[in-house]
């Protein structure tokens, strides 16, 4: 479900090592260079700029008509697949050296600041015809122009070819090694995950002690309880079958958010049972939401936790609460309680999948357990966040992707 974000060319590649070999170029050439992104702006420092250079981008019209020219040098590189020579805005000639990375453009080597000889072509006087209208000094755009380097073409051309070579050399290197590392980081998620379901499957099978024969003893209870009048404890009995049938499903399987609905019903008869006026519980989930997939028991370990560790610990007990909302077209499922709280250390040891076994319960197993399941199923922007006030509360966020995504 991993979606790799746009190769950013200063965040994959060795900036240092990409200006060791700029400087070395344009100390062995004598031509100017600088690497910039694809959106024209310098990611190393440029190296044996000309003076003339330096005093045009002074001049922040000079810089902004340098940076746009540089754009479309690379650009017009990355059309014909190859370096380019052409004439910059100060009557320069340049050449531009795309670097592309798995078909994607990332960047380009742009070097030169040299007089081409060509005929019929007076690169002084197009100087002054393109940059007079911006207000520079005519006499030092002269001198500066004079000791521009004068170099013939198949030099030029040589030397971007060497260039382009060496630089697409290194960032293909770099890229490789920004994917091997996604590729194990995603290893490393899958194998957590992995263990995650091992231990619910373990846990699972713990209680999976003959089940034909539990749920038959549980269904005679139910019966002589029907017999002897007791409803409400056939109502019990019966809400601890269908949740026991439940919790031994497969934990890999999809179900619907009404399925989910309905084991949280027959957890709560049981709890309300147990705790009486002290739990006070509501399910207030959009009918529209219903039919939408999660993964099995998505909801029940974040209800479980609610109450053991925010609501029981209070002597007057509290409220929990099931919502649903829209945001941004995504589904958000919302487990509110009014209990004791949970600091930001532990909301974020909970996510660190460090947390222990706490009088007989497993804090934070069934939250990080839902949460790395619904990121395997639907993608990284999704699962779950807490909020949380000491004292007062806590509210988890499930958030799942349209019904149209799946």
């Amino acid at each position: 479900m991993q979606n790799y974000k746009r190769f950013v060319l200063s965040e994959i590649v060795n900036t240092q090592i990409l200006q060791e070999i700029q400087d070395k170029f344009s100390e062995t050439t004598g031509i100017s260079a600088v690497v910039v992104d694809a959106d024209g702006k310098p990611v190393t420092r440029p190296s044996k700029f000309t003076e003339f250079c330096d005093y045009v981008r002074s001049f922040p019209i000079g810089l902004a008509r340098c940076m746009a020219c540089d754009d479309r040098g690379g650009r017009a590189a990355v059309e014909r697949q190859r370096p380019v020579v052409y004439h910059c805005h100060g009557g320069l000639t340049d050449f531009a050296a795309p670097i592309i990375v798995q078909n994607e453009y990332v960047g380009a080597l742009l070097a030169g600041q040299v007089v081409l000889p060509q005929q019929g072509y007076d690169a002084k006087e197009e100087m002054f015809n393109r940059l007079l209208p911006a207000g520079m000094d005519t006499a030092i755009l002269s001198d500066l122009f004079d000791k521009v380097a004068i170099i013939p073409e198949n030099r030029l051309k040589a030397a971007a070819d060497l260039l382009h070579i060496m630089a697409n050399y290194i960032v293909e290197m770099s890229v490789t090694n920004v994917v091997q590392q996604q590729l194990m980081e995603e290893l490393k998620a899958k194998a957590e995950l992995e263990n995650l379901l091992r231990a619910a499957e373990m846990k699972a099978l713990q209680s999976q002690i003959n089940p034909h024969f539990l749920f038959n003893t549980l269904n005679t209870i139910a019966r002589l309880s029907l017999l002897e009048g007791a409803e409400r404890t056939q109502e019990v009995v019966h809400s601890l079958s269908d949740l026991l049938r439940n919790n031994l499903r497969a934990i890999e399987e999809m179900r619907t958010l009404e399925d989910e609905i309905k084991t949280i019903d027959d957890y709560l008869t049981i709890q309300k049972v147990r705790f009486g006026d002290r739990i006070q519980a509501a399910i207030a989930v959009p009918s529209e939401f219903l039919k939408t997939s999660v993964p099995a028991f998505s909801l029940q370990p974040l209800v479980e936790n609610a109450i053991i560790h925010g609501l029981e610990p209070k002597k007057e007990g509290g409220h929990i609460r099931i919502s649903g909302h829209t945001e941004n077209d995504n589904i958000v499922i919302r487990v509110s309680d009014t209990g004791v709280g949970i600091s930001e250390d532990r909301i974020g040891a909970i996510f660190r999948n460090e947390m222990r076994s706490r009088k007989g319960h497993t804090t934070g197993l069934g939250v990080i357990n839902v949460h790395k399941r619904i990121q395997h199923y639907f993608g990284d922007q999704y699962g779950i966040h807490i909020e949380s006030r000491i004292g007062k509360g806590t509210d988890i966020y499930i958030t799942l992707p349209p019904s149209d995504y799946r």
